[in-house]
């Protein structure tokens, strides 16, 4: 079965830095897209950053200056630097994977469970 394994989040003050990381394993015969999402108690998911397998990158306006995707193809991992964190920042963090999970399966959406980002002073 696929499985998406995050790590790095954490409590971290305002004005820190945290990277995020996300492994996807198991059934994933060609993975396409992967990305970065957030969301917070009563409020929509949002997205951070989408990157292609090519390294092609696209970030949501209000990330651009602070936030850094990239990708280890021969690892089937995304990363997200995240840097000059804020308040506003706190949520969970999801990461996001387009993949066939055979050669011929149609692409799949997948969905981390999230790793919990707070910042606070």
């Amino acid at each position: 079965q696929a499985q998406l394994v995050e790590s790095g989040g954490g409590l971290v003050q305002p004005g820190g830095s945290l990277r995020l990381s996300c492994v996807a394993s198991g059934s994933l015969f060609s993975v396409n897209f992967m990305g970065w999402y957030r969301q917070a108690p009563g409020k929509e998911r949002e997205l951070i950053a989408k990157i292609t397998r090519g390294g092609r990158a696209d970030y949501a306006d209000s990330m651009k200056d602070r936030f850094t995707i990239s990708r280890d193809n021969a690892k089937n991992a995304v990363y997200l630097q995240m840097n000059d964190l804020e308040p506003e920042d706190t949520a969970n963090y999801i990461c996001h994977v387009v993949a066939k999970p055979s050669p011929s399966g149609d692409f799949l959406v997948y969905w981390g469970q999230g790793t919990q980002v707070t910042v606070s002073s």
